[in-house]
């Protein structure tokens, strides 16, 4: 598998109050939710934002995280959110009302004028409506399941992403091939054609297209053909390209091997895409007729396609 290094993933999970009835009655819960979000990066970076209540849980979820990713930049968010139970509205603490009663007659006795309380205000006072706290294992355990399912699920979105990259990439490479393959024929052919137009030039320039004008030189003629003959085979092996398509053809064969193989290519395929790109820009500069320097020209683009997914692979 090729994974990629953006996604998004996320868990929920509801934790009852200790004492609750099967669906959370008779307390409150606390509704648990781990996002994940990761972006593309040149190593694994691990940035946390969670509650005090389960800071515990940081040491075993970066553990988690480290043993499923290699590269890539994770915002974990871990959200807490208390969830009052309707049927906990008639749960009153009846210690906590009678001590509520006896404060206030005695504030009654000395303030006799004193507003009484009303029901709003003795419903809200702490500890008259009887809670059932959730136990911080039961909290930290939630945490790490949600925690383990949204890796999971992180881990799955990357990996369809990477083989839609990946599917990309091959196809660039079948291009790029399919270029190499079309221009290594013509080479010598166009080669051929240039060095000929450069011996016309010459002769042209040198006045010896005719006996007349290699008479006028003073030079003998054969002599001025021979040194034609010598500047234009040195400037034909300098603009043969032989060698940089049969080095453009190892690195595409050997991309596309890389790709096949799957697993942590990222860093690999960054370095294939340099030396691709340095073999088509000698290709480029090289280039002594208009088809080759077109085929330069798609070839650094196509390269350049490359270089912008690959960054995004893990």
């Amino acid at each position: 598998m090729i994974y990629s290094m953006t996604g998004y993933a996320s868990a929920t999970r509801e934790v009852a109050a200790a004492g609750a009835g099967p669906n959370g009655a008779g307390g409150s819960g606390v509704g648990v939710s781990v996002e994940l979000r990761t972006v593309n990066s040149r190593f694994l970076d691990l940035n946390f934002r969670m509650p005090e209540d389960v800071r515990a849980t940081e040491p075993q979820l970066r553990e988690m995280l480290m043993t499923r990713l290699s590269r890539g930049k994770v915002d974990i968010r871990i959200n807490l959110n208390r969830v009052e139970q309707t049927a906990n509205a008639g749960a009153l603490n009846r210690e906590a009302l009678t001590q509520l009663a006896t404060l206030e007659r005695a504030v009654l006795d000395v303030f006799p004028d004193a507003e009484r309380m009303r029901t709003g205000e003795i419903l809200r006072w702490p500890g008259v409506l009887a809670e059932s706290a959730v136990s911080p294992k039961a909290l930290r355990e939630a945490v790490l399941a949600c925690g383990k399912q949204a890796i999971a699920d992180l881990v799955e979105v990357r990996a369809r992403e990477g083989a839609a990259l990946a599917g990309v990439l091959v196809g660039n490479v079948t291009e790029m091939e399919a270029i190499v393959a079309r221009i290594t024929p013509l080479v010598p052919e166009l080669i051929a054609k240039h060095q000929q137009k450069i011996v016309e030039r010459l002769q042209d320039a040198l006045g010896i297209a005719t006996s007349e004008g290699a008479a006028a030189t003073g030079v003998p003629r054969e002599e001025i053909a021979e040194r034609i003959r010598q500047e234009v085979t040195m400037y034909g092996i300098r603009i043969d390209i032989a060698e940089e398509l049969q080095r453009l053809t190892a690195h595409l064969t050997e991309t596309r091997h890389v790709l096949q193989k799957g697993g942590k290519v990222g860093k690999r395929l960054d370095f294939m895409m340099q030396e691709l790109n340095r073999e088509t820009n000698t290709l480029g500069s090289k280039a002594a007729a208009k088809e080759l320097a077109d085929a330069s020209m798609t070839l650094e683009l196509l390269i350049e396609q490359m270089r912008e997914q690959v960054q995004n692979l893990e």
